[in-house]
């Protein structure tokens, strides 16, 4: 199972969400707020509880990745959105870290935060956890 942990009181988050909701036509992603107990439970299990509402985490059975190679492994497998990932792969990784970690920093100053995690949309429900 492809399961992608976000911060669920995140706008810039939950907009990612809904740009890979759009795109996941074959529907392979599951999406699980990191603030959800099934968020929380995964964090664990993995020894990174600590990690959480850092970095957005992509889960593809044994493999975990985060932050910019969690981006590069999600976008790898939307229809449409290939060309993202091989552009951000080819940018050097020292460079797109440092962009990510970045934007990571700032994204409740520039987007703002919800005062609660996102909840499914009618239709959405069997995606998340």
């Amino acid at each position: 199972m492809k399961i992608i942990l976000f911060d669920g009181v995140c706008n810039f988050c939950n907009a990612t969400v809904n740009f890979i909701l759009k795109r996941d036509k074959r529907e392979i992603f599951r999406f699980s707020p990191q603030q959800s107990e099934q968020g929380r439970r995964l964090l664990e299990q993995h020894g990174k509880a600590d990690a959480a509402l850092k970095t957005i985490v992509f889960m593809d059975g044994d493999e975990w990745l985060e932050g910019m190679e969690a981006i590069i492994g999600i976008t790898r497998q939307l229809k449409g959105a290939a060309w993202l990932s091989w552009l951000l792969r080819i940018i050097p990784r020292k460079i797109s870290h440092a962009l990510y970690t970045f934007v990571a920093r700032n994204r409740y100053r520039w987007f703002g935060r919800r005062d609660a995690c996102r909840l499914p949309k009618p239709g959405e429900q069997q995606r998340f956890l």
